[in-house]
């Protein structure tokens, strides 16, 4: 799926998180932000390379440990790679930009930036610098590694 960077995301109407330590717990609501689309690369279309800060990566691998963001049942291969070589991913990733605004990246952005040298934009890259990542991972059911889910989201509790 390709959309391009800082386009509307609207693959999904909701946005969904599941609890990462049992798997079970979910929420789910129909966000308030703007979603803005960041990394959704397909074969035979250009996309921006360049340098990434090594602490942006890091934060970035670190905040997808904590974060479950509508995690689906089918899997997702990286197009760019060889078959047999090819990641798979299967979610999302959600970070707070400025108010009103959330970057929706697929779970492989990672991937297309270490090994395919995709560079997203600047204002992704500050964001996800920006994230208070002890604050994500002490986050414990019901509550969520972000800081926009409101109070009326719906919640799966068993």
């Amino acid at each position: 799926m390709f959309y391009e960077d800082l386009s509307e995301y609207d693959y999904q109407d909701e946005d969904a998180f599941t609890d990462g330590e049992s798997g079970v717990y979910a929420l789910w609501y129909r966000p308030a932000y703007r979603r803005l689309s960041i990394g959704w690369l397909e074969a035979g279309r250009p996309y921006p390379t360049g340098a990434v800060p090594a602490a942006f990566v890091e934060k970035l691998k670190a905040v997808q440990k904590v974060q479950w963001m509508n995690v689906c049942l089918g899997q997702h291969e990286c197009d760019l790679c060889p078959e047999k070589e090819a990641p798979e991913g299967n979610g999302e990733v959600r970070i707070p930009g400025e108010p009103g605004i959330a970057y929706a990246a697929p779970f492989l952005i990672t991937h297309y930036v270490t090994a395919h040298g995709y560079r997203p934009p600047q204002v992704f890259i500050d964001a996800v610098l920006a994230v208070d990542l002890d604050a994500w991972a002490a986050a414990r059911w019901p509550g969520v590694p972000f800081p926009w889910v409101p109070d009326d989201a719906e919640r799966l509790l068993e």
